[in-house]
């Protein structure tokens, strides 16, 4: 079938937000409650491989503070988690955390190519806008037409329940869209989908297992700095741009 739809990840596909901002922020509000926790990029590297912030603090504490005790540990986690939300939004609207190369391109030239375009993400509502609205401004919020994100499914990735909810949204046919990740957990939600992934690896998911991919690079890409094809059939294309993304959805569709 014909591609009529981008999907994207937010952290790590769009922008390095991991080490700049969430990591950051987590460690920020863990100061100011006055707990004795502290996530090195090592150690959060870790924490990474599992998906969503409520999530990941609970895994932290089974794993790396069992003696810890709270009366109402479920929303004592929950009340970090929004603060942290909080954070994470003041450190993004000082513009420390720029998209990757390619992405403003990419998204510009799909929306005048007239494809689709949606988010499918585990972080929040609160902080997809914040990135959206700080490094591309108020008026692309309207080009995405669904945004999945946070808790508006159950099961987050690697299931793939975030992209089938964004898929139902757009009734559009899996074969229809590309998805756009960077790590494996991510890759394996939208395969679940049925949706076939382009891939942009960063710091932390640069050595996953990316062998459902179509195709595996180091950025999108732009004129004068082309991407760096890991995996995948070779092309003449150096940038990953609206031409590009049919010949590959041509060729595996």
């Amino acid at each position: 079938m014909d591609l009529k739809a981008l999907i994207f990840d937010v952290d790590g596909t769009l922008a390095n937000t991991e080490r700049d901002g969430h990591l950051q922020a987590f460690n920020i509000i863990f100061e100011r409650l006055g707990l004795d926790w502290y996530w090195s990029n090592e150690l959060y590297h870790k924490l990474l491989n599992v998906t969503g912030g409520k999530e990941r603090i609970k895994y932290y504490l089974d794993t790396y503070k069992n003696d810890f005790y709270h009366d109402d540990l479920e929303n004592f986690i929950a009340d970090i988690h929004r603060q942290k939300t909080d954070i994470y939004v003041e450190l993004i609207s000082t513009g420390l955390v720029p998209l990757r190369v390619g992405v403003k391109r990419l998204i510009d030239d799909a929306s005048s190519s007239g494809l689709r375009l949606a988010i499918a993400t585990t972080t929040s509502p609160q902080n997809v806008e914040a990135l959206i609205v700080n490094t591309l401004g108020k008026k692309y919020m309207s080009l995405f037409e669904v945004i999945g994100a946070g808790d508006v499914v159950t099961l987050k990735k690697p299931a793939g329940d975030i992209y089938n909810y964004v898929l139902n949204e757009m009734k559009i046919d899996p074969t229809q869209a590309l998805a756009f990740e960077d790590s494996r957990n991510g890759l394996l939600s939208a395969s679940s989908a049925g949706i076939d992934s382009v891939i942009t690896v960063n710091e932390y998911t640069n050595e996953h297992n990316f062998n459902e991919a179509l195709v595996v690079l180091d950025h999108l890409g732009d004129e004068n700095n082309n991407f760096n094809l890991i995996k995948g059939d070779t092309t003449h294309s150096k940038f990953v741009d609206v031409e590009y993304l049919r010949e590959l959805n041509a060729k595996n569709c």
